[in-house]
């Protein structure tokens, strides 16, 4: 939802003024919507998740503009698979980090990603 909402950059061009599809079908982002990763089927695509009660709640928790206080404005996050974060991410260098919670690393934007 913070790319959705954000007012400067790529993804308030992307968004076109709160526009969720646009932020989550974005090419490059979100693995989970892509049906192929590097010509290989990916099993892990959302045409093959069966959400649950629960899912809808959080979409819906997150629809409602709540968030986790930990994570603020941060625009990035991923999964290093190693014990510690880089201290900048994406590789362009448009984000700072911020946190880490559980295995993920949280990225807020830098002064220079206003100019992606």
């Amino acid at each position: 939802m913070n790319r959705v909402q954000a007012v400067e950059g790529e993804y308030a061009r992307v968004s076109q003024g709160g526009n969720i599809q646009n932020i989550i079908f974005q090419p490059g982002q979100f693995d989970c919507v892509r049906e192929t990763i590097n010509g290989q089927y990916n099993p892990q695509n959302i045409y093959n998740m069966n959400p649950t009660d629960v899912h809808y709640e959080i979409a819906d928790w997150a629809l409602s503009g709540n968030k986790l206080n930990e994570i603020g404005e941060c625009l990035w996050y991923l999964n290093p698979f190693r014990p510690n974060c880089g201290s900048t991410f994406p590789t362009n260098g448009s984000g700072t980090f911020h946190t880490r919670i559980g295995e993920h690393c949280f990225y807020r934007p830098s002064s220079t990603y206003a100019n992606t």
